[in-house]
């Protein structure tokens, strides 16, 4: 039967899962694989497994069990191979790049953080900061303005929004780096205009955590930051 994998730690890891249960409907048993000096926690994959939330909610609390007592290498959720012997085969082929991964993720845990800018606040500020966007704004309103115009000043509150947007998120991001070990950049989403994941070692979260709070009250309610974690690294494996 195929083989369902949540995370690859050192062998040395207690690994205490009392209490836990793996994805599936009943809950599968956790076990664990070990080769190369390393450890897989599996069970055994279900069938027809989709991303429930009892599932993803079961693979999550692996992660967190595990983090409590060491370094975890995380795996998305849904990863399965063959059986025993191809978890074996990985560890021991890559044993050397997990154990570095492994050190370089010790005593650390990941935040993400994602923010927006409302967009009735953004163009207001646009509007009262470029004489050029007030002035075609003022033609349009009163009547004087022309098609060419409207099309002028969507454009030019298009470029200023990405502009001031991604100042912004420079801003945030060079704020928090003193306090990270190593971040990731993703594409934001919907309204987003960043997504930024940070791996934050453990002396410096309490320093990462109050500069992030710092930030939210100086951008105070035009700006939406959110801040999750502490988190399994995944964005770092």
């Amino acid at each position: 039967m195929a083989v369902y994998v949540y995370s690859i730690i050192s062998e040395d890891h207690p690994a205490r899962l009392d209490g836990v249960h793996g994805v599936g409907d009943p809950p599968t048993t956790l076990r664990t694989v070990t080769g190369g000096g390393l450890c897989a926690v599996v069970s055994e994959a279900p069938e027809g497994l989709r991303a429930r939330r009892r599932d993803v909610a079961a693979h999550q609390e692996v992660q967190e069990r595990l983090m409590a007592d060491g370094a975890v290498l995380p795996l998305r959720f849904g990863m399965t191979t063959e059986d025993d012997d191809a978890v074996r085969a990985a560890l021991e082929g890559r044993a050397a790049e997990y154990a570095e991964r492994l050190r370089s993720l010790d005593g650390t845990t990941e935040y993400n953080l994602k923010c927006s800018w409302e967009e009735a606040a953004l163009l207001r500020r646009i509007l009262l900061e470029s004489d050029e966007a007030r002035e075609l704004n003022t033609a349009i309103r009163d009547g004087s303005g022309t098609p060419q115009m409207s099309l002028a000043l969507g454009e030019l509150v298009a470029r200023e929004a990405e502009t001031r947007q991604e100042a912004l998120a420079k801003g945030i991001v060079e704020a928090l780096h003193p306090y990270v070990s190593d971040e990731s950049v993703s594409a934001p989403g919907g309204e987003d205009f960043l997504s930024v994941s940070f791996l934050v070692p453990a002396d410096k979260e309490e320093m990462f955590l109050a500069t992030g709070i710092s930030l939210a009250n100086q951008l105070g309610e035009e700006c939406e930051i959110r801040l999750r974690g502490p988190l399994p690294p995944y964005s770092f494996v």
